[in-house]
């Protein structure tokens, strides 16, 4: 009978060992696993691409070309559009529309609000920027000038597109001239910095 009672004990003990063993190695398992609200997206916000976040913030200015298209109104859609120097584009019964520093989705909106209610019921506008504004590159590459922006675009895209940087080329002389803000004048730059429509890079030489 005792031998029983202690075969007994010596198993509940085994069992609690057990237990606790289970336990720690389930915490440890879920502490190391990474933080679902560390790694989902925020609520609202999701998690764009660089080039994708670039287009839905592009800001129009005078140079662009877009296409306006209003579904199932041929005569409301204009095809490759580019905005004037003042930074507007000419549109039927809404007249000329300020587009400069607008979004596309800004676009958008102000065309489909113009033509609610008036003209139509229920407007299904699209805009889409068919040619970027140049960018302009001078200094130490083979063919400096302006070229087409493209979204990407960084100092050494820009640089191949202009023939490549010449063999006394400085790049640890290289600036940038932003046309969002002209009046900060030249920022040092590299050959990894991102370069927006309008903007001025110039190469310096080396003379070492």
């Amino acid at each position: 009978m005792t031998n029983a009672i202690l075969f007994q004990a010596a198993c509940c003990r085994a069992r609690g060992l057990a237990s606790t063993l289970f336990l720690f190695f389930t915490l440890a398992f879920l502490a190391a696993l990474p933080s679902q609200a560390q790694n989902a997206p925020a609520a609202g916000k999701p998690n764009l691409d660089p080039v994708t976040s670039l287009l839905s913030t592009y800001q129009l200015a005078a140079g662009d070309v877009i296409s306006i298209r209003v579904f199932g109104e041929d005569d409301l859609s204009r095809e490759k559009v580019r905005l004037t120097d003042a930074g507007t584009i000419p549109y039927p019964v809404l007249g000329e529309i300020r587009a400069r520093g607008l979004t596309i989705g800004e676009i958008e909106r102000t065309i489909t609000n113009g033509l609610s209610g008036r003209y139509l019921v229920n407007p299904r506008v699209s805009v889409t920027v068919e040619e970027y504004r140049p960018f302009y590159i001078n200094g130490m590459v083979e063919r400096p000038g302006a070229y087409p922006f493209i979204p990407g675009l960084t100092v050494l895209k820009a640089s191949s597109l202009a023939g490549g940087f010449k063999e006394r080329a400085s790049f640890s002389k290289i600036t940038i001239i932003r046309e969002s803000n002209p009046k900060a004048g030249p920022q040092k730059a590299d050959v990894n910095t991102p370069v927006n429509a309008g903007d001025t890079i110039f190469i310096e030489e080396s003379f070492f």
